[in-house]
């Protein structure tokens, strides 16, 4: 590893895959760029546990993933990575319309003022042209 980046050879192949499918090859790349000996095993973490065991579990389509995650995201306030998945569910299948239904659905169950933050980023973001 340098001091300006990770190695993907030193990432789970199989995670580092399905985290350029969800999120896309752009933003993997950027955030992999901003890797130093701080994060880099963070990086190896999320990239083997989050992307290889759960996202490639038989259990769950990626379209049901991305609702569950966007929901979660709501519940905790974590807008950054709201946004970035509120990308991951449209290039996952999910329409906007459906985004709109569980940001709906997040009102109720995690709160006003935390669905009133997500329908803000939600708009911005479906405004931008569908991720390849």
């Amino acid at each position: 590893m340098s001091d300006s980046g990770i190695d993907p050879a030193e990432l789970d192949a199989d995670g580092l895959a399905v985290r350029r499918e969800v999120l896309g090859s752009d933003h993997v790349d950027a955030a992999l760029g901003r890797v130093d000996g701080t994060t880099a095993d963070f990086q190896k973490l999320i990239t083997r546990y989050a992307w290889n065991e759960i996202w490639t579990r038989p259990g769950l389509e990626r379209r049901m993933r991305s609702a569950v995650t966007l929901t979660a995201l709501v519940a905790h306030g974590h807008w950054e990575e709201f946004e970035l998945h509120v990308r991951a569910a449209r290039r996952n299948g999910l329409t906007p319309d459906e985004i709109v239904e569980i940001i709906l659905q997040t009102a109720i169950y995690c709160g006003v003022p935390a669905a009133n933050s997500a329908f803000r980023i939600a708009q911005r973001v479906l405004a931008e042209p569908a991720p390849e």
